[in-house]
């Protein structure tokens, strides 16, 4: 998995990492010498001579161990070769400032802003020092060695102090709970404490002779930082806490919710296998197990209030995801039966960056576009000739509300409403997940067994999820989105990557689009397993989206869903 600042990667071996380290220190140091002082006495050529020499075969076996390119390699050993061929010239002052240029560049990939300026600073000025300190190994370094260490160091504390700021983890625990946050404190106070050697009366030269080792190992620290992870941010009550457990070699997603104090759903995307157990603190290992209407498997948990952690078993290996919920109680629905949904909003608005506290659940009430679009639902089934409409809810406000709509709609169309099934009428359910899949479940039984359900069957917006759509060979959801659409798939794919594989929902979507609300007209759609993905006229597939069977970006897999109305208007 690449780190975001790019670079080195945060799963990489210690050898990659250790090389990669090694070649920036030995090539800033190249660097410096030609920086402070082009001219050079003959010992001043030597070492740097040798240091170039060995910069180089380090460059040269990145290519062997690491991804770097062959031509990058090559680049890096001509410009480290360029300073010792070039000293006692004015130039060598030139391909010393190109070899900082590309530390910058190795160093500093990805960052911008106040980072990459710190960045550019800390490295220009541990450059600068290592070349005193080859200067003054050999015996040529200029006059007031200690006053340009009380310079540089203070400059490095400087820059690393900005990078430590504006880093997220400085003013919170992660600074010495974190292997990210000791490096940054390291590249702080190692500089500092230099510094503050170089203060003392009489200690400039000696804070210069011994504070070369420590500007080494916050040069080495700094330099790491593109191969430590950053950590997870804390968790924040009210918040659901999406995580990673790393069970042996496999890296597991992990959503908590609504994380509040009291019962909790844990969930895990189908890919992580049926052997999870969860505890929290000494309590009972609590298998995580499959749900109707819902993917993957789920574990119900209570978490008391406070900091704490929840423990991830599978076979042999376990990890721990931390937890705060806080004192407050959370929605009522989001441990319920309604859950999963509730989870898979939150999963959908975590995965699009924002951090906010579950408030609601999506059977908390009935929106007025889905409320509209089941109107407009019935008013197509009437359109079609049905006579009759079967209704599947249950006891959420929001399938209260819409089976009431679906009623009023009903008799406005001159539909009857049938409590049983019969051959002329259609099956409408807007119960959640759970019941929905009872009911889908017990249709198609019953249709195998005689002609009824003649004209459908047919799923409130909220219902167009894997679990239920499969669950029959054929079924229609009144929408307004169009899910072969760029935004569906591109959150197709956003929950696919950022879940292990997850399936969308529309509760998801919603979340996922926050402010940018769907605001198309309602159309019929109906999926089908089919194992096609039909596209618009000169649509363009989303990035990321090969063309195969599997499809990336598919609502969902193995099968096709087309619109098989026009816009219902009225």
């Amino acid at each position: 998995m690449e780190h975001p600042h790019g670079g080195l990667v945060a799963e990489a071996s210690a050898w990659p990492v250790a090389l990669r380290l090694a070649l920036l220190l030995v090539t800033a140091f190249v660097a410096g010498v030609g920086l402070v002082q082009p001219r050079a006495t003959g010992r001043v050529w030597i070492l740097t001579a040798l240091l170039a020499a060995v910069s180089a075969v380090l460059a040269g076996l990145s290519v062997f161990v690491t991804d770097v390119a062959v031509l990058g390699a090559v680049a890096h050993a001509v410009l480290v070769a360029l300073v010792p061929a070039l000293l006692g010239r004015p130039a060598a002052r030139w391909a010393s400032a190109a070899v900082v240029l590309l530390l910058v560049i190795e160093t500093a990939m990805g960052r911008s802003g106040v980072e990459f300026a710190a960045d550019t600073v800390y490295v220009a000025a541990a450059v600068a020092w290592f070349g005193l300190a080859v200067h003054a190994l050999a015996g040529s370094a200029p006059g007031r060695r200690g006053q340009l260490a009380l310079t540089l160091g203070g400059i490095l504390v400087l820059a690393g102090a900005a990078r430590l700021g504006t880093s997220g983890v400085a003013f919170d625990r992660r600074v010495h709970t974190s292997g990210y946050g000791l490096a940054l404190v390291a590249v702080v106070a190692l500089p500092l404490l230099v510094t503050v050697l170089a203060a003392l009366p009489r200690g400039t030269d000696r804070a210069f002779r011994l504070g070369t080792a420590g500007i080494v190992a916050a040069f080495v620290a700094w330099s790491s930082l593109v191969a430590i992870p950053r950590p997870a941010d804390l968790p924040i009550a009210g918040v659901p806490v999406l995580a990673e457990a790393a069970l042996g070699e496999a890296k597991v997603p992990v959503l908590i919710s609504p994380h509040r104090p009291g019962r909790n759903l844990v969930h895990f995307p189908a890919s992580a296998g049926n052997r999870l157990e969860v505890r929290v603190a000494d309590g009972p290992a609590v298998p995580a197990t499959p749900r109707a209407g819902a993917e993957g498997t789920w574990a119900e948990v209570d978490l008391p209030s406070g900091v704490g952690e929840v423990s991830v078993v599978s076979g042999g290996d376990s990890d721990t995801v931390e937890v705060d919920p806080g004192t407050d109680a959370g929605p009522t629905q989001a441990a319920g039966v309604d859950g999963p949904e509730c989870a898979s909003a939150a999963l959908g608005g975590l995965l699009a960056g924002r951090r906010e506290q579950l408030t609601r659940c999506p059977s908390d009430v009935l929106s007025t576009e889905d409320e509209t679009a089941l109107r407009k639902l019935v008013g197509f089934l009437g359109s079609r000739g049905v006579t009759g409409l079967t209704i599947r809810g249950d006891d959420s406000p929001r399938a209260s509300q819409a089976a009431e709509a679906v009623r009023s709609a009903a008799a406005e169309a001159g539909l009857r409403i049938d409590p049983e099934p019969l051959p002329d009428n259609a099956l409408v359910v807007v119960a959640g997940w759970s019941t929905a899949a009872a009911a889908l479940t017990t249709a198609a039984a019953q249709q195998a067994d005689a002609p009824v359900f003649g004209y459908g069957l047919y799923l409130a917006p909220w219902l167009l999820n894997t679990p239920l759509a499969t669950s029959v060979t054929t079924v229609s959801a009144p929408l307004r989105f169009d899910p072969r659409e760029q935004l569906p798939v591109s959150y197709a794919i956003a929950v696919g990557n950022g879940f292990g594989g997850e399936n969308p929902t529309v509760a998801g979507f919603d979340a996922w689009l926050g402010n940018r609300k769907v605001t198309g007209e309602v159309q019929i759609f109906a999926a089908a397993q089919v194992t096609v993905m039909p596209m618009g006229p000169g649509e363009v597939h989303t990035p990321g989206m090969p063309m195969s069977e599997e499809l990336a970006g598919q609502w969902v897999p193995k099968a096709t869903i087309v619109p098989v109305s026009a816009v219902l208007l009225g």
